[in-house]
């Protein structure tokens, strides 16, 4: 294989939510309430040009910061270690996020995601602790769960994949991850017939370490906001860079899960006879 037919592809791998269901005692946490998510997801993102886009978020954040318009502005100031070391979009201005979805929007980026309701998560580990008493939920599942789905569709591939997971610090779940991969590629041959060829490197970094990581928040937050909060605006912004969104609990027909793509937004469409009312 000569050096032009190779192909790699850069993948940035992100979570939202936290998938804590219980507390130490064993006591159910009352998702959605003090603060509590109702949804944990997993994401990714294909990014085609992660030295181009590493680079543009490095300029961006230092011209944000030489700006005098955010001069004084805490979140700008080292000290409190948000928008001056690295981009999260839950910390940044709305200013701030502006322009990073600018930015995110002229690179050719394609986000998947996969979402999991944490009421009716509970609700399944309530139930299998009735048919059997000694069962105790693993949070390491979900996360083999949402990874097995999240790589194990058919899209497309390449020679080699490289793939970077935001560490948690946690080294559990990095292995669980790594695991889930490798079942994820053994689910592909079954449904499909035949077996990816390609080389598959994994690394865990911190989100301040790789701004492609900050651009795998962005979206993440987006999705978020739409799901926790029911603001669609954000991720309707960034739709064109959608390629996949699983939701695997919601109802859908005779069925359970739907999949939201180009062909079938999340956000709901603009009602043009609301939008002249409101004028």
């Amino acid at each position: 294989m000569s050096d032009e037919d190779f192909q790699r592809m850069d993948y940035f791998i992100d979570e939202a939510g936290s998938i804590t269901l219980f507390d130490r005692r064993g006591r159910n946490i009352i998702v959605g309430k003090d603060g509590c998510s109702k949804f944990f997801m997993l994401g990714k993102i294909r990014v085609s040009n992660p030295t181009l886009l590493r680079a543009e978020l490095t300029v961006l954040r230092t011209e944000l910061l030489a700006d005098p318009y955010f001069r004084g502005m805490p979140s700008m100031q080292e000290s409190y270690g948000k928008t001056a070391i690295m981009f999260h979009a839950k910390d940044d201005r709305p200013e701030v996020r502006r322009e990073v979805f600018k930015l995110l929007l002229k690179h050719e980026i394609k986000f998947y995601a996969v979402v999991r309701n944490k009421t009716d998560l509970a609700n399944f580990v309530l139930q299998q602790n009735v048919a059997n008493p000694a069962y105790r939920f693993n949070e390491n599942e979900v996360y083999h769960t949402l990874t097995r789905e999240l790589f194990g569709r058919l899209r497309q591939t390449a020679d080699e994949l490289n793939l970077v997971f935001a560490s948690r610090g946690n080294t559990t779940r990095n292995q669980a991850l790594r695991d889930a991969l490798r079942d994820a590629d053994a689910d592909f041959q079954r449904k499909f017939g035949f077996e990816r060829q390609h080389v598959i490197t994994v690394e865990a970094k911190g989100s301040r370490e790789d701004p492609c990581l900050q651009a795998c928040d962005y979206f993440m937050w987006a999705l978020q906001r739409h799901f926790e909060q029911g603001e669609s605006g954000f991720i309707e912004m960034l739709w064109s860079k959608v390629g996949e969104i699983v939701d695997l609990d919601i109802e859908h027909g005779t069925r359970r899960g739907i999949i939201y793509g180009p062909k079938r937004p999340i956000f709901p469409p603009l009602n043009p006879d609301s939008a002249l009312k409101s004028q």
